[in-house]
């Protein structure tokens, strides 16, 4: 099925978009992107247990379908899609000793992750996260990510104990932070010295956890990836569209906000100016971890150099070659 980028660069008409950010091993003419510059994702990594139907589905729906268990987690998702774009990242997050813990923290480093500072921890288990989705898109989901709450700062020693960084040399490659960390871990994460050199990128990791990012809306170094609804709880308004959400956020004191509104434009607001595009149109056969897609493919394609306007539209891309199914997990 053959799909068009529409895209409008608002505050400028002459926007170049850059030659398309190839996914490693893809059989276009792009080479996989090469870049020196350090990854680290922050946050859940757990395994993913999805009902999904072909079915339009309400409460109470009892349908056939199929369930998977995938690794997954805002982190884990972030770092795939890292992954297909030739991208080593280290992780940062808890994981159980227990027997899911083992195959979960193998199955990452079988797809080429750096696990070598991933917290074990002897006494909680190994999160999960439960979804059902139908034809009609999410309609439930449960995230167990109590031990990642439990650990606290356990997971970011490496950051602070020399290891990857200290307050006397603080790291300064890309953070993708996960939403899903308490929000006296995120205050910490966003005043530490340690932190002040990251380029932090940060999503929520759900409408419902949001606001957990207030302590980030005045970090200078902090780009924010909401959805509207998770905009609208940040910012305690309503917005009609993805524009006007993410030049709320900014007046509010966001260094940068992206905001995306499903099949709707999207948006990207900062100090470059307000740029809009619309994703392409396709069948949506899925739609967990559509948003940590979107917001790796967009940080994978400025690390090669891609402008705004140009990263924004690759990155509603790559969302829509996930969600239409087109990406293996």
């Amino acid at each position: 099925m053959s799909v068009v980028i529409s895209m409008s660069c608002i505050m400028n008409s002459t926007c170049a978009v850059n030659p398309p950010l190839a996914p490693h091993g893809s059989s276009g003419h792009n080479t996989p992107m090469k870049t020196s510059a350090q990854i680290i994702c922050i946050g859940s990594v757990l395994w993913d247990v999805i009902g999904r139907a072909r079915a339009v589905m309400r409460e109470g729906s009892d349908v056939p379908g199929r369930i998977t268990r995938l690794p997954g987690g805002v982190a884990m998702n972030i770092a795939m899609t890292f992954r297909r774009f030739g991208l080593t990242p280290s992780l940062l997050t808890v994981i159980g000793q227990d027997a899911e813990g083992e195959e979960l923290l193998a199955a990452a480093a079988q797809m080429g992750m750096d696990t070598t500072h991933v917290y074990r921890s002897d006494d909680l288990p190994t999160d999960v996260y439960m979804a059902v989705e139908g034809a009609n898109g999410l309609i439930a989901a449960i995230a167990d990510a109590h031990s990642l709450e439990a650990a606290g700062d356990k997971i970011l020693r490496p950051l602070f104990d020399g290891t990857l960084g200290s307050a006397e040399a603080p790291f300064r490659g890309v953070v993708a932070l996960d939403g899903n960390l308490t929000t006296a871990l995120l205050t910490k994460i966003a005043r530490s010295r340690e932190m002040e050199a990251a380029d932090l990128r940060v999503a929520p990791a759900s409408p419902g956890k949001a606001e957990r990012l207030r302590p980030l809306l005045d970090t200078p170094h902090a780009t924010l990836y909401v959805n509207l609804e998770e905009a609208g709880y940040l910012a305690q308004d309503r917005f009609s569209n993805a524009a006007d959400a993410a030049s709320a956020l900014r007046d509010r004191g966001a260094a940068r906000v992206l905001v995306t509104d499903g099949g709707k434009d999207a948006a990207d607001c900062g100090e470059h100016g307000l740029f809009v595009s619309g994703p392409p149109q396709v069948l949506v056969t899925r739609v967990t971890g559509a948003g940590d897609t979107f917001m790796a493919a967009h940080i994978a394609a400025e690390l090669q150099g891609i402008d705004p306007a140009g990263a924004l539209s690759l990155a509603l891309r790559a969302a829509a070659d996930y969600v239409s199914g087109d990406v293996k997990t």
